[in-house]
């Protein structure tokens, strides 16, 4: 039996596996992913991706590659809308207008099939040295000792097995995860008790029909007897493939539901059909009880999994990537502390949790008590004016959700500050969220010049103050970038003269007074208080 030695082993080399062995790649650290796919699955799922993932593909090298890959042309749109009744009925409004938030990201979101963007990271991650892929091969078992880990793989068609050693596994292997059991991770379960039905068809003429709604590519239908669970139809390309996921009846196979008339009946008109995928999934809602054991980690699916509404899934999995791959890097390379790590829990988790809790079972249930509450047949002008009133409120949603670390042991956050996503969009520099982007005066976006490390950006600052900021990350062997510019210009919206920014993006400390201890806040940021 082989034997072979890294870092990291990541187990699942999906879009969230690859891209947080891409963040690792980048940062020096060797990495192996463990993938039993030889290449993505086609079925289209997790096709929103939002501005902030759209950031971690610009620093992950890949963001023109994963343009170049969209389905649909970028001139058409990828805006979607709610319907009620049927998707071709009288009623509806634009939703999920993510381009409202636009002015905070330093990137426009972007919209295709998740096998296209697993392609795109595969190819990017094929450039970095320091990442090994292995292809077509099952994770069997993980161990865990005081010197480290391993994981025990074997060739799909049975003919090798192999044993990595590695100082961390993470496990991204999915929502039936073989690390997070192994780890002894529980979950805790929010089960809807709903059988949800997955269709991948080709269909020319629901093209033509909905050509009345230009610009739109994903579209959700409101139907009383669903009692707030949605009919969602979404495109894979312009012209002819779709998906569709709605729920059904319990104990519905492929062979006993007729599935043409059931999305006949979602449209409100007949077209052709041609099935290219039946699935099924069950609706519920899922959370690690702890993100990490040990040297074990686990991010994506395998940490949280919720139900398809409004592109959060992949969405969070990219972020959890991102947060904890700086942070494993830091600690491998030796300047931040177990605490750091530690706080990828503290930080990921009760963001997910509000994700689930405050925006989408938060959704289902609106959806439900407008449905039982208003009627166009029993009294039209009440609905009507319920019906305008939830088309603004979905301008309201997105600006409301802004995932925050304002109560992390890491973040110089606000006293009693909490975690979680409910939080809403400025241009200040506030710790425990994320940087909005600015100009600064040579021409550049502030995201140009963010380092790999952290970055402290000092706008009229002291010049003492950042040498001696400087000073400190060279005695903690801590990369630190410093950018130095006036408060001119819309620089002033940042409401601080010092920001340091984190490998993520995210504000750790700002203020407009001369900073006592740069040191202390140096490591205070990287959880070696």
């Amino acid at each position: 039996m082989q034997e072979r030695q890294a870092q990291v082993i990541i187990v699942g080399g999906g879009p969230v596996g690859t891209g947080l062995a891409i963040e690792l790649g980048q940062r020096g650290i060797h990495t192996i992913i463990v993938e039993r796919y030889p290449s993505p699955q086609q079925v289209p799922k997790g096709q929103n991706l939002t501005q902030r993932t759209m950031e971690h593909f610009y620093f992950w090298g890949a963001e023109q590659s994963l343009r170049a890959a969209r389905a649909v042309p970028k001139e058409y749109g990828i805006g979607g809308l709610t319907a009620y009744g049927t998707l071709l009925g009288d009623y509806h409004y634009d939703w999920l207008q993510r381009e409202l938030v636009r002015p905070y990201y330093f990137t426009d979101n972007e919209r295709l099939p998740q096998y296209r963007t697993e392609e795109v990271l595969r190819e990017r991650v094929k450039a970095l040295r320091d990442v090994e892929c292995f292809y077509g091969w099952n994770a069997e078992d993980i161990a865990e000792d005081p010197e480290g880990v391993s994981v025990t793989m074997a060739r799909r068609d049975g003919a090798e097995r192999c044993v990595l050693h590695a100082d961390y596994i993470v496990g991204c292997d999915g929502s039936r995860s073989m690390v997070r059991e192994k780890a002894g991770i529980t979950q805790t379960l929010s089960d809807h008790d709903r059988l949800m039905a997955l269709l991948v068809f080709r269909s020319s003429g629901l093209h033509e029909l909905l050509k009345r709604f230009p610009g739109k590519s994903f579209y959700n239908v409101l139907h009383p007897e669903l009692k707030g669970y949605w009919q969602f139809f979404g495109r894979v390309d312009l012209g002819n493939s779709w998906f569709f996921h709605a729920p059904v009846p319990a104990g519905t196979t492929k062979d006993n539901f007729d599935f043409a008339s059931y999305l006949h009946r979602a449209a409100g008109a007949k077209f052709d059909i041609a099935f290219d995928y039946i699935g099924f999934w069950d609706l519920r809602f899922a959370n690690a009880d702890s993100y990490g054991r040990g040297r074990v980690y686990i991010a994506g699916d395998a940490a949280h999994s919720h139900p398809p509404y409004g592109g959060y899934g992949i969405n969070t999995g990219f972020e959890d990537a991102r947060n904890l791959g700086w942070k494993l890097a830091a600690v491998l390379q030796g300047w931040a502390g177990p605490d750091v790590l530690e706080s990828y829990d503290q930080e990921r988790r009760p963001v997910f949790a509000s994700t689930a809790g405050d925006f989408i079972e938060k959704a289902i249930y609106s959806d439900r008590d407008f449905l039982e509450k208003y009627d166009p047949a029993r009294d039209k002008a009440a609905f009507e004016t319920e019906w305008a009133a939830r088309g603004s409120g979905a301008r309201a949603e997105v600006n409301a959700f802004e995932p925050n670390y304002c109560g992390s042991p890491v973040i110089f956050g606000p006293p009693g500050g909490k975690t979680g996503a409910i939080g809403g969009h400025e241009f200040t520099a506030r710790p425990g969220h994320h940087l909005s982007p600015q100009i600064l005066s040579d021409g550049r976006n502030v995201f140009e010049v963010l380092g790999p490390g952290f970055t402290l950006l000092a706008f009229d600052g002291d010049v003492r103050s950042i040498a001696a900021f400087s000073k400190a990350a060279e005695m903690m062997y801590l990369p630190l970038e410093i950018i130095s510019d006036n408060r001119a210009d819309g620089r002033e919206k940042y409401d601080a003269r010092y920001i340091l920014v984190r490998p993520d993006q995210f504000v750790a400390w700002s203020s407009n007074d001369t900073p006592p201890s740069p040191e202390a806040i140096l490591r205070k940021a990287v959880g070696r208080q």
